[in-house]
């Protein structure tokens, strides 16, 4: 299911996006043959130093396009695992554990393998509201971070998501306005249209 669907957005850029995403493989292919076949006459191979280099710009590239997607307010944080209050961590389907903002709109979901369905029928719980508070700072290191509050019809919790400098990786600390059930969801950030989430029943 397209993540724009989900906040009942009609998405009608299928064939620039499309292109673009061909635009950012082809980039990246040619980065990647650059750091294979690079040699001087002499058959040299790149050097551990110039590797280096080379991952560190497609590092910048992908931090690059997650800092876009986050200033238009238009990203998903798809989440492979997860930590619990008491330092517990599991990894979880990225499919179906995810924070996801679209303007004022905003889903947090969480999606446990177990027998019990749960509230939003995939074993966890999705809030799905809207979002009354943004605020981003960015520190010395070039770490983005963002303080969110998120209001849902039956649900609301406090959210600092945390993306690292020098790539797409990221953290969003959760904490619901029942018990003290924080948790904290690390994965990737990926630009609300290229992602691939699947929404459950919301509370």
């Amino acid at each position: 299911m397209h993540y724009f669907r989900i906040f009942g957005v009609l998405y009608k850029k299928e064939v620039r996006m499309f292109v673009k995403r061909m635009i950012l493989a082809v980039a990246a292919m040619l980065l990647v043959a650059a750091g294979v076949s690079a040699q001087d006459d002499g058959g040299r191979k790149l050097t551990k130093k110039e590797r280096k280099a080379l991952q560190e710009r497609m590092d910048s590239l992908a931090n690059a396009e997650a800092q876009k997607a986050i200033d238009d307010t238009a990203f998903v944080i798809e989440a492979d695992e997860v930590t619990f209050k008491r330092g517990y961590t599991a990894h979880v389907d990225a499919g179906t554990n995810f924070v996801g903002f679209c303007g004022d709109k905003a889903v947090v979901q969480v999606a446990f393998n177990v027998p019990w369905p749960g509230f939003n029928g995939l074993g966890g719980i999705t809030l799905d509201g809207y979002i009354s508070r943004y605020e981003k700072t960015t520190d010395k290191r070039g770490n983005v971070y963002i303080r969110a509050s998120v209001n849902g019809s039956g649900l609301s919790a406090q959210l600092l998501v945390t993306l690292w400098n020098g790539g797409r990786e990221a953290s969003v600390s959760i904490q619901p306005n029942f018990r003290s059930a924080r948790l904290t969801l690390t994965g990737v950030v990926v630009p609300a249209e290229e992602s691939r989430v699947f929404k459950g029943r919301a509370i």
